[in-house]
């Protein structure tokens, strides 16, 4: 860091600029994070007058609730404000959770369907298809909760589920608070959801493993009770979700590699005494689902009329598919789907912090797992996951005893069969860029 600081030194008095700034990207384990705080502070910080010094922060932010407050205490000692900091969840950076504050905000019949009265379930799941392969021992300490549900998905889920934020650039000139950041409006609407999210416990946790996963050479404790999978019900406790169950879910050494929103919408109300007891049958309810990787997209499970003289429901699927816009003009530059990584790196250098992660949301977050890790930690001769086959949906049995219970009625069981890409493969697609395409 002395040399970095030397070297900008030099630059600054030898040439005509006399502005430069100052970027720094923490992607290290955090027993270092403090030293090198406390080293970047000493040495390394620009002068506000000739320029900004901003810093990147890469996850792990912590392990517990404790040790985030020590991180952050670490941080404040060293004068480290929000407006310095930005940590970084590269999910908040994908097209498809981008998109989410136009689709929800910008758009009519989003308002009319995003309510308890509409929705019945909603299910945020991340599957790999690949184990830890030969990261064990990393992977070993903080398990499938600490690496994917608390971050990730949660993040994800306070975008969806959040209220309109105030603005979105903190640029109204009725801004309230004269010390807000660009972006905070944004952040605050996200913590609003945290708070109304009540602690999770473990009786509403599916816990699992994968066969083989203590057998990698780089994990010692070969009785471990880390999770691989993990699926969990939560609930926001607010007038617009209170009832609505919500799982995340996550695993490694799945069947496929996904990340998707399924959104379930209640059945329709006069199914019984419109169709015969065949045609009930084959009616299932409207699903949204949104596919943030790998192949973005948004589209809307649907009944209609089988083609031709029958009459019997089938599903369709109406669509938009960023993959195939892309592929239609690749000379476009507003086509163009940039990595999660490189959008958040622009908006660092932009001074844009709505896509990043502010301290309460990061405490608020540790507040709800918090109890839940201990819990398994503390009792590992106790709690022990479900060993499931690599390559399949998790511990498939107790999975789908796990959805009917947190489901009851709409459970269905038809639904753990149909993968998204048979989803998506069905029925009748609009594309983004305008085409339609009938593949019934």
């Amino acid at each position: 860091f002395q040399h970095c600081n030397s070297f900008h030194y030099d630059q600054q008095t030898t040439t005509t600029t006399k502005k430069f700034n100052r970027l720094f990207y923490l992607a290290i384990p955090p027993n270092v994070f403090g030293d090198t705080a406390i080293a970047i502070r000493k040495t390394s910080m620009q002068d506000p007058t000739k320029g900004w010094s901003r810093i990147i922060i890469e996850k792990p932010f912590g392990h517990d609730l404790q040790s985030c407050q020590e991180l952050q205490s670490v941080l404040e000692t060293q004068c480290f404000t929000e407006q310095h900091l930005y940590r970084i969840d590269h999910y908040l950076g994908k097209e498809m959770v981008q998109n989410l504050l136009i689709w929800r905000f910008g758009n009519s019949w989003w308002e009319y369907l995003w309510h308890r009265n509409a929705i019945s379930s909603i299910h945020l799941k991340f599957a790999e298809p690949f184990g830890t392969e030969g990261r064990g021992g990393y992977f070993d300490q903080y398990g499938i909760i600490r690496d994917i549900l608390q971050n990730h998905l949660l993040q994800v889920l306070t975008l969806l589920t959040m209220e309109p934020p105030l603005d979105i650039d903190n640029t109204k000139e009725n801004n309230s608070s004269s010390s807000a950041l660009p972006g905070d409006a944004i952040r605050d609407a996200k913590v609003q959801v945290l708070r109304a999210i009540p602690p999770i416990t473990l009786e509403d946790t599916l816990l699992g493993q994968y066969e083989g996963y203590a057998n990698d050479d780089t994990i010692s404790n070969k009785e471990t009770n880390c999770p691989t999978y993990a699926m969990m019900k939560l609930s926001i406790q607010t007038s617009r979700w209170i009832g609505v169950p919500i799982i995340l879910e996550a695993g490694k050494a799945l069947k496929e590699r996904t990340c998707e929103i399924c959104v379930k919408l209640h059945p329709s109300p006069t199914l019984g005494q419109l169709f015969s007891t065949t045609s009930h049958a084959a009616l299932q309810q409207n699903e949204l689902i949104m596919k943030l990787q790998p192949d973005p997209s948004i589209y809307m499970k649907t009944n209609i009329k089988t083609p031709g003289f029958s009459s019997i429901p089938t599903v369709g699927v109406l669509g938009m598919d960023y993959t195939s816009m892309n592929q239609t003009d690749k000379s476009s530059t507003t086509t163009s789907n940039p990595d999660a990584y490189t959008r958040l790196i622009l908006d660092v250098l932009r001074g844009r912090q709505g896509s990043f992660v502010r301290n309460d949301e990061l405490e608020r977050s540790w507040e709800i797992f918090t109890p839940l890790l201990h819990e398994i930690e503390e009792k590992a001769t106790e709690i022990r996951p479900h060993s499931y086959k690599y390559g399949s949906n998790g511990p498939t049995p107790q999975r789908k005893e796990f959805l009917q219970r947190v489901l009851g009625t709409e459970y269905d069981s038809n639904d753990e069969e149909e993968t998204s890409k048979d989803l998506a493969s069905k029925g009748t697609t609009t594309r983004l860029d305008g085409q339609f395409v009938s593949s019934l």
